[in-house]
C-alpha cells in the first residue's frame, strides 16, 4: 500500500478476518451501525476495472483505450511504476493490453497479466461473490473497535477492484488529486483517500472461493485501517504538532511501523490469540535485527536520499518477514495489547510513533526475553 504521504506499503501474506461481512455495491455509498458515535467511514466501490479486464482476459472484445484510462486501472498502473522504481505511462499499459486481447504473450509483464490469465475463472468467482455478499459492516467495525472512542472520522473512501499490479502488492491507499482522469498523488492532509485491491493476487488466498473470499475481507479491514488513521491523523491536533517537527526519514520510519504494524496486528488478532504465524519467535528477533541495523542507517549523517527511500521502502514491500518496519511493528502491537491492555494500544494511536515505540521499550524492561531495540535507537525514541 501506498500510505498517505506517498510512502509505499503492502499486505502480501493474508490473515484471514474469519467473521467480517461488509456489503459491496458499485459506487454506492454504504454506512455501517456504529458504536463510536463519530466515528463515520462509508465505502464507495467501482468495480469497472476488473470487470472490463475480466472480460478481455476472457476473450471479448472490450475498448484497450476506454480501458487503459478506467481510474482504477491508472492508479493500478502508476503505483506499480513507482514501487519498481520505473517511468510508467499511459502508453504502456495500453500496449501489454493490446498483447492480451491479441493472445500474444506479455513481456516484461510488470503487471502481471499473464498471471491474471492464467487465473481468470478464479478472479470472475470472486469478483462475483464480492457483488452478491454483504461486505460493509464487519469490516467498518472490526477498524472502528482500535480507535478512540472520542474519534472524529467522517470520510469516504473510494474503493477500486483491479485485476494488474506488481507482484509485491496486494492492497493499498494512495491519495489523490484527480485532474480529469489523470491521477496526482499527494501527501498528507491532501487530496482524496483511495482503497486499490488487485483481485490477481486474492486468487491465491485460498483453496477455494469462500476462503479467499473471507481473506480478501480481511485485506479491506486492514487497508480501511489506514485510511481511518489516515482521516484522524489530519484532523487531530496532537498529531499535527509532532508531524510538523518530526520529518526525518528515521520519522518516517517510526511512522511506517506503528502503522502497517497496528494494521497487521488488527487483521493477526482476528485469528485468534492462539494463531501465530511460522516460526514467529526466531523470525521476529531475526526481524528487529534489521530493524536495528537500518534505523541506525537512516540516522546516519552521510544518508543519501535515495538510499533513505529504499530503506523506507523495504521496511514494508519486500515479502511477509521481509518487511522488517511492519513486523517489528505488529510484534510491538501484538505485546502491547496483550501485556499493557487494548486501552493502551488506542491511547498510542491517539498519540504517535514515540508513545508507541515507548510504551514498548517499557515491556523491555519488564521482560528481558523480548526481542531488544538498540540503545541508540531507544535514545532517539526517548529524546522525542
Amino acid at each position: 500500500m501506498v500510505t498517505n504521504n506517498g510512502r509505499i506499503s503492502e499486505w502480501r501474506f493474508v490473515l484471514a478476518a474469519a467473521l467480517i461481512t461488509v456489503t459491496l455495491h458499485c459506487f454506492n455509498s454504504i454506512s455501517s451501525a456504529q458504536t463510536h458515535p463519530k466515528f463515520n467511514v462509508s465505502l464507495l466501490f467501482d468495480y469497472s476495472a476488473a470487470e472490463q479486464c475480466v472480460a478481455l482476459l476472457d476473450g471479448e472484445l472490450v475498448n484497450i483505450d476506454a480501458l487503459t484510462e478506467l481510474r482504477g486501472n491508472r492508479i493500478a498502473a502508476s503505483t506499480t511504476g513507482l514501487i519498481a522504481d520505473r517511468d510508467v505511462i499511459a502508453a504502456q499499459l495500453r500496449s501489454y493490453l493490446d498483447s492480451i486481447k491479441y493472445h500474444q504473450v506479455v513481456k516484461d509483464d510488470i503487471y502481471h497479466l499473464e498471471k491474471a490469465r492464467d487465473n481468470v475463472t478464479g478472479i470472475k468467482q470472486l469478483l462475483d461473490e464480492m457483488k452478491k455478499r454483504n461486505f460493509n459492516r464487519r469490516v467498518i467495525a472490526t477498524v472502528e473497535q482500535i480507535f478512540p472512542s472520542d474519534a472524529e472520522i467522517d470520510v469516504t473512501i473510494p474503493v477500486y477492484v483491479v485485476t494488474l499490479g506488481h507482484e509485491n502488492v496486494d492492497a493499498f491507499v494512495r491519495r489523490i488529486v484527480w485532474h480529469g482522469d489523470t491521477p496526482q498523488f499527494v501527501g498528507e492532509n491532501e487530496g482524496e483517500l483511495t482503497i486499490v485491491i488487485n483481485l490477481s493476487h486474492a486468487v491465491d488466498y485460498g483453496l477455494d472461493l469462500e476462503e479467499r473470499f473471507v481473506s480478501l475481507l480481511g485485506v479491506v479491514a486492514h487497508e480501511v485501517f489506514h485510511a481511518a488513521f489516515g482521516a484522524y491523523k489530519a484532523t487531530s491536533s496532537s498529531w499535527n504538532r509532532y508531524s510538523g517537527k518530526h520529518q526525518t526519514p528515521f520519522d518516517e520510519l517510526l511512522d511506517l511501523t506503528q502503522n502497517e504494524g497496528i494494521a497487521y496486528y488488527l487483521s493477526l488478532d482476528q485469528r485468534g490469540q492462539g494463531y501465530l504465524p511460522r516460526d514467529w519467535f526466531n523470525r521476529t528477533r531475526e526481524v528487529f535485527s534489521t530493524f536495528n541495523k537500518n534505523a541506525s542507517e537512516l540516522l546516519s549523517p552521510t544518508l543519501t536520499p535515495r538510499r533513505a527511500g529504499e530503506l523506507i521502502r523495504t521496511a514494508n514491500l519486500s515479502g511477509y518477514w521481509e518487511s522488517y518496519g511492519a513486523m517489528t511493528g505488529m510484534f510491538i502491537a501484538r505485546e502491547i495489547d496483550l501485556r499493557m491492555g487494548r486501552a493502551a494500544l488506542i491511547e498510542s494511536i491517539a498519540r504517535d510513533p514515540a508513545d508507541f515505540f515507548q510504551k514498548y521499550i517499557n515491556l523491555i524492561g519488564q521482560d528481558s526475553n523480548l526481542p531488544k531495540l538498540s540503545d541508540s535507537i531507544v535514545r532517539q525514541i526517548s529524546s522525542k
